[in-house]
Parts: structure tokens; C-alpha cells; sequence
């Protein structure tokens, strides 16, 4: 007896979208806590990035987002500040564990190379790819790179991505998150260039 394929040759894949029982958890009242308690493990130690969460928060609660964006950007300098600290204080003991676990030693060996060549835009760049931003913390802890300037483009680089989800969650709903990941390097690119063109050509050109 022959079986029917029921399936459509030009079926096309489900799109990926939010679970309601996800919308509906970013209205609890500790969302904000665990929110912040993401970003900043993600920056020093926890897989998950926190875009995952803030998108649906910022959807669920629109009038919020920009609120939920700032605690994200504070929590994940935070954060990196601890994975700066780990670099710099523990890279033979805690470092490297962590390193070794989520098997990044190529990578951490590409980024001290990058380091030496491109500095700040280091940071600047690679907080806006899926490169775990705890590799750039940690590695930049471990090459004793300048605090100050560390934690300067922590803040653009962090705060630029995170206000770009929370609006683009805001405005379109959380399922832009996978058009902002695909472009984030571009539009990333874009923001920075901006930013630097606004803190050191304008000052120059107005003198």
C-alpha cells in the first residue's frame, strides 16, 4: 500500500518566534534582577547573551525598553569588569578553566593578535559579533590592556547593542532579533564609525 506525502514541495520552514509563556515571564516583577544578573555573567563567565531576554522584555513592555537597555549595558560593563579582573588577577587559574570549557584558546590567541594591531577597536568591534564578549574581557584583563580605555568602549560598544535590540524590539517586536543578528556587524560598524566621527573629527572641525 502506498503512503502519501501530505508535506508541500514548497514548504518553507517555521519562522523562529518568541514563546508567549517567555512575553509573559518579562512582565514578572523580578525580570529587571535577573536581567541585570544575566548581563553581567555573560560578560564574565555564562554562555547565554542577555539579547535573548531583552528583546521580549522590551516588546512586552515598550514604555520600558530604553530602561531595560541601560540596565543591560550597566550590568554587562559590570560584568566585564569581573572578566577583565579574572584575566588580569586568575588568567592560570580561573581564566584558563573557563577559556578551556568553552574551548576558546583559538580564539583567544586571534584576539591577543588582533589586540596588538588595532586596540580599542578591538573591543568596539567584537562587542557588536557573536563573539562572546567575555573572551574580549577576559582577554583584555590578561594583556593588562588599559583600564580606562577598556571600560570607555565597553560602555559604547555594549550600550550601542543593547539600545539597538531594545528598539528594534520596541518598535518592530521581539522577532527583529534575528534581523539584528544578521546584520549586527554592519549596522554595529555603522554606529561606532558615527560615534568616533562625533567624539574626534567634530571637535576638530569646529576649531
Amino acid at each position: 500500500m502506498e503512503t502519501t506525502d501530505t508535506t508541500a514541495p514548497d514548504q518553507k520552514p517555521a519562522k523562529r518566534t518568541m514563546s508567549p509563556r517567555l512575553l509573559d515571564a518579562a512582565r514578572g516583577k523580578h525580570a529587571e534582577k535577573i536581567l541585570a544578573g544575566v548581563s553581567f555573567a555573560e560578560s564574565s563567565f555564562f554562555p547565554i547573551p542577555p539579547d535573548l531576554m531583552l528583546a521580549p522584555m522590551a516588546a512586552a513592555r515598550p514604555d520600558r525598553a530604553y530602561r531595560f537597555a541601560f540596565i543591560c549595558t550597566l550590568a554587562s560593563v559590570v560584568g566585564g569588569l569581573a572578566g577583565y579582573a579574572i584575566g588580569h588577577f586568575f588568567a592560570d587559574t580561573v581564566g584558563k578553566a573557563l577559556i578551556e570549557l568553552y574551548g576558546y584558546q583559538d580564539k583567544l590567541a586571534a584576539v591577543e593578535a588582533s589586540y596588538a594591531k588595532w586596540g580599542i577597536w578591538i573591543i568596539l568591534i567584537k562587542g557588536f559579533t557573536p563573539i562572546p564578549f567575555k573572551l574580549i574581557t577576559i582577554a583584555s584583563g590578561l594583556l593588562h590592556y588599559s583600564l580606562p580605555m577598556f571600560i570607555a568602549g565597553s560602555v559604547i560598544t555594549r550600550g550601542a547593542r543593547f539600545y539597538l535590540v531594545a528598539w528594534g524590539s520596541k518598535t518592530y517586536g521581539p522577532q527583529v532579533l534575528e534581523v539584528i543578528e544578521k546584520r549586527l556587524l554592519l549596522v554595529g560598524g555603522l554606529m561606532v564609525a558615527a560615534i568616533v566621527a562625533a567624539v574626534v573629527i567634530l571637535p576638530k572641525i569646529m576649531h
